[in-house]
């Protein structure tokens, strides 16, 4: 057999099929859209940005480059958890890092430690030799693409007002990348306690679809 594409594994890796279970987690979103907070595809696409550019898209993003590139992957999975400003959303890097880990360790044959998400995507991209800036980026759309899905079942959008959501924030995620592999970890911080609060306060809700 000839040897996979590395962009192909990475689309692998970053599709909606692969099973990380990502769909069952709205980081909050579920929280806003019940207070009334987001209630329109506008609101949608600039809670995400924020997710994305002040809350964990970027400490993602400079974890995954620093677990792609350097030997410490343990305790940067320990700041990955204590970074997480609610119970809920800790369990969501935890577990997706490990349902990640478990898939890749047994279709690609590593030996991939269950860390949380951003840090085992990152040594996955270091022990399979994949394009490491290529991943972050994907990994960036992913997460985009993920927030977004909830956001078209929980406002609800349609799918058209979906697909502008991501199509608007992609250069975001290409300039999110770029910048998180100058980045140190000093550098990890942003400034969005309205979605930390929605963390905190979804598992009190009455009703909920989502696991955070």
């Amino acid at each position: 057999m000839t040897q996979t594409d590395p962009i192909l594994t990475l689309h692998q890796l970053f599709s909606p099929a692969f099973p990380v279970g990502a769909f069952a987690y709205s980081h909050g979103l579920e929280t806003e859209v019940q207070a009334g907070r987001v209630a329109t595809a506008a609101q949608a696409q600039d809670w995400i940005h924020t997710v994305l550019t002040q809350g964990a898209g970027w400490s993602d993003a400079v974890l995954f480059v620093h677990a792609a590139v350097g030997p410490d992957s343990q305790k940067l999975a320990d700041l990955a958890c204590a970074l997480a400003p609610s119970a809920e959303r800790r369990q969501e890097t935890v577990l997706q890092g490990a349902a990640f880990a478990q898939t890749v360790s047994q279709v690609w044959g590593i030996d991939l430690p269950e860390y949380a998400y951003p840090v085992a995507v990152g040594c996955a991209v270091s022990l399979l030799s994949l394009p490491a800036e290529d991943a972050l980026t994907l990994y960036l759309q992913a997460m985009v693409s993920n927030l977004t899905g909830a956001a078209v079942r929980l406002v609800p959008l349609g799918q058209t007002d979906g697909q502008r959501i991501v199509k608007a924030l992609s250069p975001c995620c290409t300039e999110l990348a770029e910048r998180a592999w100058e980045a140190d970890l000093d550098d990890i911080g942003g400034f969005a306690p309205l979605i930390d609060i929605a963390s905190q306060r979804h598992e009190s809700l009455y009703s909920r679809i989502f696991r955070s």
